[in-house]
This record gives structure tokens, C-alpha cells and sequence, in this order.
């Protein structure tokens, strides 16, 4: 695993990771698209929609146990509309902070303190580079990121994905990673992927 000077500073990562207001702003944000998607209704034929949350038990956070999600209520359509999340990234089991600071620290961190922040959350080594691959192949090869990357001038460093993506967006600050994982939202489901 690659490890790289981080011109923002060591602790920017470890300092969101511990910032409780941080995490319920993550909720606050949650709540406000899912009500801007509910108040939309059905994206099929217009209908009311109905809380259809899912079960979570995301690693490496707050015990979010739900993630916002809705059914039509039209009898016939029943069809699912989940809005983008900044808590979760797609399925996978840790909350979505996690995913994007961790494998931006990577290129910060030395080694030794990469080893605390895995013993400290419990996080494999292994599970780290796959976050670091899809960060690098899935995530570049999708067609969201090849729609997207052309809001970034200069052009991003698609090596150094997420951090590059943390230091564009100013995510030192928690206004700026909670922008970056709004720009993320997207990618947190399928059924709602224009939001």
C-alpha cells in the first residue's frame, strides 16, 4: 500500500472520525434527502410514497440501524425509490466516512499510525486495499465518475482517489467532506442514481 505526504495535515481524517456532531449532521443530511425525495413521490407514476426503510448495521460508526428508503403506495406500482445517502456508500458494511477517509488516508499516514487506525477499528489490512482498488479501477471505470470528473479543473489525480477528491473538496473541514459525500450520494443506490 502506497504512502504519500498529505499536505493537509495527519490528523484531518482522525479528527472527523471522532467528531460526534459530525456524525449527527450525517444524519441531518440523510433526513433532508430522503424528505426531498418523498416529497417527489414515485419517479414511475407520481404516487405517494410510504417509509420502506432497511435494516443497517454499518462497522466503524454510530449504530445507524436504518437507511431511508421508500415504497409507491399506488396499488399496481409498488415500486421502491431509495435517495442517496452521505451515511452509507452502496452496501458495503462500514459507514461511508469510514470508506472514503480511511482509503484517502492511506496516502498520508505512515505506516505505523495506518496500523492504529486498523487495530483501533478493527479494520483488515486487506479490506483497506480493496476499498484503495475499487478506488482505483471500479470506481474510475463507472460511469459516474466519467460524467463527473470533468467538473474538476485542473483534472484530478486519479492515482491518488479519494485524497485527491478530500483536498479538492476542502475536506478538512467537515463542510467540505460532507460535500464530498454529497457529490458521492449518487453512488449509494441504484434506483435513485439521477439525484
Amino acid at each position: 500500500m502506497k504512502v504519500m505526504k498529505n499536505p493537509i495535515g495527519e490528523n484531518w481524517g482522525q479528527e472527523h472520525l471522532a467528531d460526534q456532531k459530525l456524525w449527527a449532521l450525517l444524519v441531518e443530511v440523510d433526513t433532508d434527502l430522503a424528505a426531498q425525495a418523498r416529497e417527489r413521490g414515485c419517479r414511475h407514476c407520481g404516487g405517494k410514497l410510504h417509509a420502506a426503510d432497511y435494516e443497517r448495521k454499518p462497522r466503524g460508526g454510530p449504530q445507524w440501524d436504518r437507511r431511508f428508503s421508500f415504497c409507491c403506495a399506488a396499488e399496481g406500482c409498488r415500486r421502491r425509490r431509495t435517495p442517496g445517502s452521505v451515511r452509507f456508500l452502496g452496501r458495503r458494511i462500514y459507514a461511508g466516512l469510514i470508506v472514503v477517509l480511511l482509503a484517502a488516508m492511506v496516502h498520508g499516514l505512515t505506516p505505523e499510525r495506518v496500523r492504529r487506525i486498523q487495530e483501533k477499528l478493527g479494520i483488515d489490512r486487506r479490506t483497506l486495499e480493496r476499498w484503495r482498488e475499487w478506488w482505483l479501477s471500479a470506481f474510475t471505470a463507472g460511469s459516474y465518475w466519467k460524467a463527473a470528473r470533468a467538473r474538476f479543473l485542473p483534472v484530478l489525480s486519479e492515482r491518488t482517489l479519494p485524497w485527491s477528491l478530500c483536498a479538492r473538496f476542502g475536506s478538512e473541514r467537515a463542510g467540505g467532506l460532507i460535500g464530498l459525500l454529497g457529490f458521492l450520494a449518487p453512488l449509494t443506490t441504484g434506483s435513485d442514481a439521477a439525484m
